[in-house]
């Protein structure tokens, strides 16, 4: 029996429940088979227009592969799926409030003290800490020797660390100015 795509249309609406239980046994869920069916349908619209010799089996053929081909999407899924929840932080991790706003006050005296250093320094600090660039390579670019990019970074480092022993040193004032600590 030859079929035209009109004709298998109308095998595939005869044989939808045998193909239906075939996806239902390979997928080993209804609604993936149905989505499936739905998804033959909408390949057989696309299909170029020639007889098919026996379209059932050629229905059938085109369910099992279909099957196969979300079978194996479905586990390529699960491993990446798999993979990025394995990557992701528990939310013991996570940092609170607190911190974020803290780490982002950190980071802003940071930035202050940088700005306050002279141009050759932040350069330096900037090649060496940022960019990962050799002190050679940094001397190399300053027009300065090793010893100088040395003495720039130490100096760099002095005046970050002094920075922040001063921000921890001052006393902590309360949320609300005026605010009383007895309520």
């Amino acid at each position: 029996m030859t079929a035209s795509m009109g004709g298998l249309r109308q095998v595939f609406l005869d044989r939808r429940p045998m193909l239906l239980r075939l996806l239902t046994a390979r997928l080993g869920n209804a609604d993936d088979a149905e989505d499936a069916l739905q998804d033959m349908w909408i390949k057989l619209d696309g299909l170029a227009v020639q007889p098919i010799a026996d379209p059932a089996a050629f229905l059938y053929r085109m369910a099992a592969n279909h099957a196969s081909d979300r079978r194996i999407a479905g586990a390529r899924r699960t491993v990446r799926d798999d993979a990025w929840h394995g990557v992701q932080p528990d939310s013991a991790e996570q940092p609170d409030a607190e911190r974020v706003l803290i780490a982002r006050d950190r980071l802003r005296a940071l930035e202050a003290t940088i700005a306050q250093m002279p141009e050759r320094m932040q350069a330096a600090l900037r090649l060496f800490r940022v960019e990962e660039r050799s002190q050679r390579a940094i001397a190399a670019e300053l027009g300065i020797t090793v010893s100088g990019v040395e003495k720039l970074l130490k100096r760099a480092y002095l005046q970050i660390n002094a920075a922040r022993d001063a921000e921890t040193s001052l006393p902590h004032r309360p949320a609300i100015e005026g605010g009383s600590d007895r309520d």
